[in-house]
């Protein structure tokens, strides 16, 4: 198995796919925050105040790949399975 593209791209498609079948109150538990720490969940007020911390950040990131990547996933699973049945 050689380094390439393809499996740069797979491996990153395979990390995406972790970030968006995590159990968010399973992982979240176990970084101790509650669902009102992060960017969105207040008044538009607050918003600039949560938003500064690495772990705020990250949680944001992994909320936004849940959300906006479930569809996309499905596809490019797809694709990612059958060039592998294709191509071997």
């Amino acid at each position: 198995m050689g380094f390439s593209l393809y499996s740069l791209i797979e491996a990153a498609l395979l990390c995406v796919n972790a970030v968006a079948i995590l159990n968010e109150q399973r992982f979240l538990s176990k970084i101790n925050v509650n669902d009102q720490n992060y960017p969105g969940a207040g008044a538009y007020g607050n918003d600039h105040q949560n938003a500064g911390g690495a772990k705020q950040q990250l949680l944001t990131l992994i909320r936004s790949v849940r959300t906006v990547m479930r569809v996309p996933l499905i596809a490019f699973n797809i694709i990612t399975i059958l060039f592998l049945i294709l191509f071997g």
